[in-house]
């Protein structure tokens, strides 16, 4: 897979500071940028094309579908792109064809699909492709991480895709580093009082570097492959509001099994020692080709944990998440709790534990509400009179 950036010289003739050269803008071509129904059927008209161009791609790579769902019926919709993301069907059926034990690779069609889709700069189709991030990132992991590095194919495809999100990352920060500013608590909020009165006086707040200035990468090397996955699922916490729930499921799922093995230890922090989430893990798997692929155990740096926590502090509190997504997510943090745990890495050990507590305060608040509410409706339902019968009238003849 070749990839090539232009750049544009600043002695080339459209750069000349000579009036004679600077273009005239055409009133016809900005008035139809500015209009809303030709931006509109822009927009529509490339997802289509792109939904048309994955339809061949399929149909080449397997023959006889084993499914009668075809994507080429999604292009026809008013909205394309947003049909193709939450389309369950196209989600399974790019699921399969990623885990093949030969895609990946700088001939993938589809790893090239997945990258001229998201350089295209089209908000709904960079979606599409931020959905299949925690599947394309757990099986490109679980193979670099594999004990058979002889046998790995060639896995340029997959990083293509991945540098191509980092790198509209990387653009948008514009070489500014993220910063978190830290309330002071000696000062009075609108949230809070401080126990202890103080003197009346400001203090400068506290500001903290969240992620260093980001610099650019042409390739993925195994020291900057942390960092640079890290930032890739930045670019998905910033879309996560938008993501379809089985793309969130996954990437719970992924996140138990980077974590490591199941253990003790990660229930300690429950109310009862025991963790009511132990049923559900005999779903976290995806089928893979008929089999179950459940990701592999990695290295956890805090530059690739931290916003793997923040996409999991989203599905486990999110208000709008299922119920399977919330308990996905809450069976990840306590297993990375756990992994944190033993690793003794002291900030993935605090962030684990807060969101184990939300979760907890989370389910604790809903079980008091479903019992005040059946308890509501079983006061209610003895409280309704009900009407009284009237006496039997019964004739008798002399």
């Amino acid at each position: 897979m070749h990839f090539t950036i232009h750049h544009q010289s600043s002695n080339s003739p459209s750069s000349s500071s000579t009036s004679s050269s600077t273009p005239h803008p055409n009133p016809i071509t900005a008035a139809a940028d500015q209009d809303p129904v030709h931006s509109w059927w822009e927009s529509v008209s490339k997802a289509r094309s792109r939904i048309l161009t994955l339809s061949s791609i399929i149909s080449s790579s397997s023959p006889s579908p084993s499914t009668s769902f075809s994507l080429s019926s999604l292009a026809d919709s008013d909205r394309p792109a947003l049909s193709l993301l939450s389309s369950p069907d196209a989600y399974s059926l790019l699921s399969s064809l990623l885990s093949c034990p030969s895609s990946g690779s700088g001939s993938d069609p589809l790893c090239q699909w997945l990258y001229d889709t998201y350089i295209s700069s089209d908000s709904n189709l960079r979606l599409i492709v931020l959905s299949f991030l925690p599947l394309l990132s757990a099986i490109y992991l679980s193979r670099v991480h594999s004990n058979e590095t002889s046998s790995i194919p060639s896995l340029s495809g997959f990083e293509a895709v991945i540098l191509a999100i980092y790198s509209s990352e990387a653009k948008s920060r514009a070489g500014k580093p993220l910063l978190v500013q830290i309330p002071d608590l000696s000062q009075p909020s609108l949230y809070h009082s401080p126990r202890i009165p103080i003197m009346e006086h400001k203090s400068r707040p506290s500001v903290r570097v969240l992620s260093a200035p980001l610099e650019p990468h042409i390739a993925v090397k195994s020291t900057k492959r942390a960092s640079i996955l890290g930032t890739a699922f930045d670019a998905y916490h910033k879309h996560i509001s938008q993501l379809p729930s089985w793309s969130k499921l996954e990437f719970c799922k992924f996140a138990t099994a980077w974590a490591g093995q199941d253990c003790h230890c990660q229930n300690k922090l429950d109310f009862d020692g025991e963790n009511d989430l132990d049923e559900f893990l005999d779903k976290l798997s995806i089928e893979q080709n008929g089999e179950v692929f459940k990701g592999v155990r990695i290295p956890l740096p805090w530059e690739f944990l931290q916003p793997v926590l923040r996409i999991l502090g989203h599905c486990l509190l999110g208000p709008l998440n299922s119920q399977e997504v919330k308990d996905g997510a809450a069976v990840a943090v306590r297993r990375l709790y756990a992994r944190a745990s033993h690793d003794l890495v002291p900030q993935a050990i605090l962030g684990t534990r807060s969101l184990i507590h939300l979760d907890k305060r989370e389910r604790a608040t809903a079980k008091a509400n479903a019992n005040s509410a059946s308890l509501a409706n079983a006061s209610s339902n003895s409280n309704t009179p009900t009407k009284a019968k009237k006496p039997e009238i019964l004739l008798v003849s002399k």
